[in-house]
C-alpha cells in the first residue's frame, strides 16, 4: 500500500475576488481515518469536490493514488456530499438500481442491509422523504460500495444526537477493509477516538497536519489541539 492515497500540492482556489484556498500542500495517508477539521467557509467543502473531482478550476496538483480526479479515481472514490443528489422521482430501489449500474464496486446485498437495517422502504420516493431519510439512502449508497477512498462531508451534520452514534457506528463498521477514510466535520468530540490523522484548514492555508499519535504525546486530545491552533491563527500581533 502507498503511503498516500491523495497527495496535494500548491493548490489555490477562488471563487471571484475570493480566495479560499491559497497555495496548500499536504498528503492524505493511506488506510487511515482522516479528519478534515475548520470553522464554516474555511474551503473544507471545496478541497473534497476538487478531490472528487467536482471542481476543475484550479491551480496546482491533485493526485488520487497517483492519477489526476479523473474516470479513474472516481471509480475508487466514494463520496458523501453535504447536498442532496438524488433525483426526486427515485425510489429507494431506484438509488440502488443506479449505484448498482454505475459502480463495479457496489455491494448490492450489504445495500439491501442497510436500508433494512435504516428502517427505508424500498418503494418509498425521495420527494415524499424526510431529510434525515434522504441522508439515510445517500449514506447507504456510499458505505455500500468497496472503495480505496471514502470522502464524507460532515456526515453527522444535522443528524439528531441521539443517532449520532449508530451512524458514526455504521460507518466505521462498513466501509471497505484497508481503504481510507476522509472526513470533514464540526463533531470533533464525537469523532477523535476515530481518528488516526487530522488536517486543519484556516484562512486558506493547512494550519496543521498531524498524525494523532504526536497530539496524544503533548498530553492533548484532539478538540484541545484543534483549539489550541485555530485560536493561534486568530491571533494578532
Amino acid at each position: 500500500m502507498p503511503e498516500s492515497i491523495v497527495t496535494i500540492r500548491n493548490v489555490s482556489k477562488s471563487y471571484g475576488k475570493h480566495l479560499v484556498l491559497d497555495d496548500i500542500s499536504f498528503d492524505v495517508p493511506a488506510g487511515k481515518i482522516v479528519g478534515l477539521l475548520g470553522a464554516n467557509g474555511c474551503g473544507k467543502t471545496t478541497l473534497m469536490k476538487i478531490i472528487t473531482g467536482l471542481i476543475h478550476d484550479y491551480s496546482g496538483e491533485v493526485l488520487i493514488a497517483g492519477h489526476r480526479p479523473g474516470v479513474y479515481s472516481k471509480a475508487r472514490v466514494a463520496f458523501l456530499s453535504d447536498r442532496s443528489y438524488l433525483a426526486e422521482w427515485f425510489k429507494t430501489e431506484d438509488a440502488i438500481d443506479y449505484f448498482d449500474d454505475f459502480f463495479e464496486d457496489f455491494d448490492r446485498p450489504k445495500a439491501m442491509e442497510l436500508t433494512k437495517r435504516f428502517g427505508l422502504d424500498l418503494k418509498q420516493r425521495v420527494k415524499t422523504m424526510s431529510k434525515g431519510m434522504q441522508e439515510k439512502v445517500r449514506l447507504l449508497l456510499v458505505m455500500s460500495r468497496r472503495a480505496e477512498l471514502y470522502v464524507m462531508d460532515e456526515p453527522l451534520g444535522g443528524v439528531d444526537p441521539a443517532a449520532r452514534s449508530v451512524i458514526l457506528d455504521i460507518i466505521m463498521k462498513n466501509y471497505a477493509d484497508n481503504s481510507t477514510l476522509l472526513l470533514s466535520t464540526h463533531q470533533v468530540h464525537d469523532l477523535e477516538q476515530s481518528f488516526n490523522h487530522i488536517i486543519i484548514l484556516g484562512h486558506g492555508k493547512v494550519l496543521l497536519s498531524s498524525d494523532i499519535y504526536d497530539i496524544r504525546m503533548q498530553g492533548l486530545s484532539v478538540e484541545e489541539k484543534y483549539r489550541e491552533v485555530y485560536g493561534n491563527a486568530w491571533e494578532v500581533d
